[in-house]
């Protein structure tokens, strides 16, 4: 399918994914060359700009990005491929129909939070105030973010996630992966990573915390 991009649209959406790209680079989220964003230019049918396959995300180039359809198909001629997991990104388009943005970062903390719980295929947390950065406002609110094992055949990675994606929770956790979060928008969708963690982040550091306490008591009893 050949599809044209209106030249203001993809300057926009261009310079939406620099900056989360950016952003995130800064913070040691795309090690290697791991981790992918997209953004969804329109619905019907859907066509959205995802990262590049193989770039180095701490750099910014004319050919980090390309427009795909839903089948993770480029929508126009380009010599770039998309990032292997794009089908990931089309599951999550296609089944949470407000989603316009999808952003999938590597870090030890969502990989140790994942290993740690993956035997029972989610993560508990609750009675935190960056819950709420999730949109989720319930006060003393308990959520469960999925995790589904790391398939390396990406379509059926792609449709284990499919199997456990929630509305209500914007995120799904890939054991010993990395973490895919969504939103409306770019905005909303970066606000959930970060979101996201801060509670990974926070749990361990709890658990570390509880041991140290723990092992001083043992030590001066």
């Amino acid at each position: 399918m050949n599809y044209a991009i209106h030249a203001d649209t993809r300057q926009e959406i261009i310079h939406s994914l620099n900056e989360v790209k950016q952003n995130f680079a800064n913070r040691g989220w795309f090690p290697g060359t791991s981790g992918n964003l997209s953004i969804k230019v329109q619905d019907h049918p859907v066509i959205f700009a995802v990262t590049a396959s193989g770039k180095d995300k701490t750099k910014i180039t004319p050919n980090d990005y390309l427009f795909v359809d839903i089948d993770a198909k480029p929508v126009e001629q380009t010599n770039l491929k998309p990032s292997a997991e794009t089908l990931v990104h089309s599951v999550v388009y296609d089944k949470i129909q407000d989603a316009g943005a999808v952003f999938h970062v590597h870090t030890i903390a969502n990989n140790v939070v994942s290993e740690l719980y993956g035997d029972q295929g989610y993560f508990e947390i609750g009675n935190q105030e960056l819950i709420k950065g999730l949109g989720i406002w319930d006060e003393g609110a308990v959520i469960q973010i999925p995790i589904v094992e790391n398939y390396a055949d990406i379509p059926r990675l792609a449709k284990e996630i499919e199997k456990v994606l929630n509305p209500q929770i914007p995120g799904v956790l890939i054991r010993n992966h990395g973490i895919y979060a969504w939103g409306r928008n770019d905005f909303e969708t970066k606000r959930h990573v970060e979101a996201f963690e801060f509670l990974f982040e926070y749990h361990l550091r709890l658990l570390q915390t509880r041991h140290l306490v723990k092992t001083n008591v043992l030590v001066n009893s």
